[in-house]
């Protein structure tokens, strides 16, 4: 193939997808390559995931006419009741001494009656996106992998696994952790295994969840109920990789009787719906958001614990931020893949994937444990920000994604 494309986009999952939405409603050419087609990232056992989006993310994907398609699947984020304890039960009974509560309606006045995210599967998202960019006329090569990278003064070029050449001025990496991209690119890694596994699987609730979220921390690691539609929710368990393997292969009785246990009795009975996914969780950074003639984009930039919900949203900003950054560019008659305006989307995103990724990683180290100097220092932490409404707030609008530099999408503005 020619230079038929502006950008070529590695990956069509949720943040590539994204990123090729934007682009293309501002008048650039993406393509995208993804070694699974559409159809197959819809089904429902590709992805058990659901994800909380925080509502500048939303915004987003109002502004490039996605909502319409996800609004139906959208279960809004009332309330988030973080607790810490050293025994199952997380929505039992009255909150322990020691826990968080943010209520949406204490920053309503500034977040214009949004929710404090919105929770969705995954697997809805994807068809959401993927029908968008089929009405967009977004050119998408699927099934098809990226085998190798060249780069050079006037563009760079993509060797297909099956032969086929592309060329654009910039190769934007978004496959995951595993990115070729990033690889042929010569970006290393840092990061560490938490030798934790996350069990991920919905339930259906036995009473109305109000939209409430849960999150509860246990020494082994956070254990989280997510809101879903019709009175569902997505479970986020995670455990040491030993005893999430036991836990995966145990017999349906047996896996009920301990989620029963974490769930206590706030929202009754819980009964699973459909598999049970598995996740190995662990911390991963690009060295560098960019290098010649290629920029790197959600996973493949940053992957970090799910503990607060951020990973997605990360990727998400990235590809608002990354997609303004080339349109204006463009029209400014700029080289869209030249250095220059590459080191603006990396210093717009640096700072940010930084300390948020450090942030992610101390929490972890924080509350995956039982020790007690450690509990008691968290369990203070906790009853102090809980008694300080701006610190609280403060926090609402960060996890909101409302907080920093914006871009334009993440205003609900289009480019």
């Amino acid at each position: 193939m020619s230079d038929e494309a502006d950008v070529i986009i590695a990956g069509a999952g949720i943040a590539g997808a994204t990123l090729a939405l934007a682009l293309a409603k501002a008048g650039l050419r993406p393509v995208l390559i993804d070694p699974v087609v559409f159809d197959a990232q819809v089904a429902p056992t590709f992805d058990g995931r659901a994800s909380a989006i925080a509502f500048a993310a939303y915004r987003q994907w109002r502004a490039l006419d996605v909502a319409p398609a996800l609004d139906p699947h959208a279960q809004r984020i009332e309330q988030i009741l973080v607790t810490d304890g050293r025994a199952p039960g997380a929505a039992a009974g009255a909150p322990p001494p020691f826990f968080l509560r943010f209520d949406a309606a204490e920053i309503a006045d500034r977040s214009e009656g949004e929710p404090l995210g919105y929770l969705l599967e995954n697997r809805h998202i994807r068809a959401g996106l993927a029908e968008a960019v089929r009405r967009a006329g977004i050119e998408v090569l699927a099934p098809a992998r990226v085998a190798g990278l060249e780069s050079g003064p006037r563009g760079a070029s993509v060797r297909l696994a099956d032969g086929r050449t592309l060329a654009a001025p910039l190769v934007v990496g978004a496959e995951g952790r595993g990115s070729v991209v990033r690889e042929q690119a010569g970006v290393g890694v840092i990061g560490w295994d938490y030798r934790q596994t996350g069990l991920v699987a919905t339930v259906k609730l036995e009473r109305p969840h109000h939209g409430v979220a849960y999150e509860f921390f246990l020494p082994s690691g956070p254990f989280a109920i997510l809101p879903l539609t019709a009175d569902r929710a997505s479970l986020v368990w995670t455990e040491s990789v030993r005893r999430g393997a036991a836990l995966k292969a145990a017999r349906p009785e047996i896996f009920h009787a301990h989620l029963q246990r974490r769930f206590g009795e706030a929202v009754g009975e819980a009964r699973v719906e459909g598999p049970v996914f598995t996740y190995p969780l662990g911390l991963q950074l690009a060295e560098r958001l960019t290098a010649s003639r290629v920029a790197l984009l959600g996973d493949a930039a940053h992957a970090v614990h799910p503990i607060a919900g951020q990973g997605l949203n990360l990727g998400l900003k990235g590809a608002a931020a990354l997609a303004e950054t080339l349109v204006e560019a463009s029209r400014l008659g700029e080289d869209i893949g030249s250095d220059a305006v590459l080191e603006r989307y990396a210093r717009w995103r640096r700072f940010d994937v930084a300390t948020l990724s450090a942030g992610m990683d101390l929490f972890v180290r924080l509350f995956s444990n039982d020790h007690p100097l450690l509990r008691a220092a968290r369990g203070a932490g906790m009853a102090a920000v809980n008694r300080m409404g701006p610190a609280r707030r403060f926090f609402m609008q960060e996890a909101g994604g409302a907080a920093g530099d914006l871009p334009k999408l993440l205003k609900g503005e289009a480019l």
